[in-house]
């Protein structure tokens, strides 16, 4: 098992950094992915730009607040918990896995590859808040 935790800070409101997050059917702002497959409002599979499959059970959705789920591909078996708080009209994001390689020969591997994973996908956020911000279109 590998715990990882990534804190991030945004000038951006809460409302609009839980909605690029949460927003499935818009994901492109990730540059890890080559799509999302919604299956039902609690089921996704997300595909890596090279097709490999993880699929989500979302568990706990606290809108602006939280959003939980479970993950499972072949290689590995986790939970990730999604922290939104917000301060001053600025929004703390604290972002949390846990994953246990399925695999022995990963274990060593998890816990970095977890760090690199998420630090991604925090550089991904910030440029999508960005444009966000810049975008005359907000809803």
């Amino acid at each position: 098992m590998a715990i990882s935790k990534i804190r991030a800070v945004f000038q951006n409101e809460i409302k609009d950094v839980w909605k690029v997050v949460t927003s499935l059917d818009k994901y492109q702002w990730r540059s890890d992915l080559s799509k999302i497959e919604i299956k039902n409002e609690k089921q996704f599979i997300e595909y890596t730009r090279d097709g490999y499959a993880t699929y989500f059970t979302v568990t706990v959705t606290e809108p602006f607040k939280r959003w939980e789920f479970d993950m499972e591909n072949t290689n590995m078996k986790g939970h990730w918990i999604g922290i939104f708080t917000c301060q001053n009209g600025m929004t703390e994001i604290e972002f949390i896995e846990d994953v246990t390689a399925k695999k022995w020969i990963m274990k060593p591997f998890v816990k970095a590859f977890l760090i690199k994973q998420q630090e991604r996908y925090v550089s991904d956020l910030r440029k999508a808040l960005e444009q966000c911000v810049k975008s005359p279109d907000r809803e």
